[in-house]
């Protein structure tokens, strides 16, 4: 039944909103230049990688090095509004026509994530990656790491058909009010991968100071 809901309401989302995306893509191509699309490999149900589509936001700016400039410098105010309206995401309906995405579900995160969740966090994993989800209407990137996995998981226990469908119209609410959306993450979160890197590091640095002191006291 979420497979068929899927494609039933993206297919009639690209079709009423055929207009605005090529306007979107319009914009981009003015405003950006070629290509119109961003595409990158994330992990998908069971991790396997697939194709991510959206809409560009940012130049291709790079420093002295040949590396990207950082998000903030490379974003652009039309990028910003994109971000913001969640039109960027659009293209994303095709990834779902595909099979690969549904329309509620975890996020697809960054592939280099992956070594750094949890056992239970990877059953996130164990469904197809949405373009919005649990998660997303309940603050999004204002959510710290932990809580916004453990509702991916949460949503991963307790889907539903009714759950999916309460799930699109707030996040229809959140896309008209503009409700917790950053056109640049980095501003208010860290990589999940430098957040739990450093908190390991913060952890064996405790337990380092911890031994000696437990060991003096056996001694004595």
């Amino acid at each position: 039944m979420k497979r068929i809901a899927d494609l039933l309401i993206a297919t009639a989302a690209v079709i009423l909103l055929s207009p605005v995306m090529l306007l979107t893509a319009a914009m981009v191509r003015l405003g950006l230049g070629s290509p119109v699309l961003f595409r990158q490999m994330r992990p998908g149900r069971f991790g396997e990688p697939f194709m991510l589509y959206k809409f560009r936001t940012m130049t291709g700016a790079v420093d002295a090095c040949g590396d990207p400039l950082p998000d903030r410098e490379r974003l652009t105010p039309m990028g910003a509004f994109l971000r913001r309206s969640s039109l960027d995401e659009l293209p994303e309906l095709f990834n779902v026509l595909k099979g690969e995405m549904s329309l509620v579900g975890p996020r697809p995160l960054y592939a280099k994530y992956l070594p750094y969740y949890t056992e239970r966090e990877r059953l996130r994993h164990s469904v197809r990656p949405g373009i919005t989800g649990l998660a997303q209407v309940h603050g999004r990137n204002l959510v710290p790491w932990d809580e916004r996995l453990a509702m991916d998981v949460w949503y991963v226990e307790n889907r539903s058909l009714a759950l999916d469908l309460k799930i699109l119209w707030m996040t229809f609410l959140k896309v008209i009010t503009r409700e917790g959306a950053a056109a640049d993450p980095d501003e208010v979160e860290t990589d999940l991968d430098q957040e739990r890197t450093f908190r390991a590091a913060v952890g064996k640095a405790r337990e380092s100071r911890v031994r000696p002191s437990a060991s003096g006291g056996a001694a004595s």
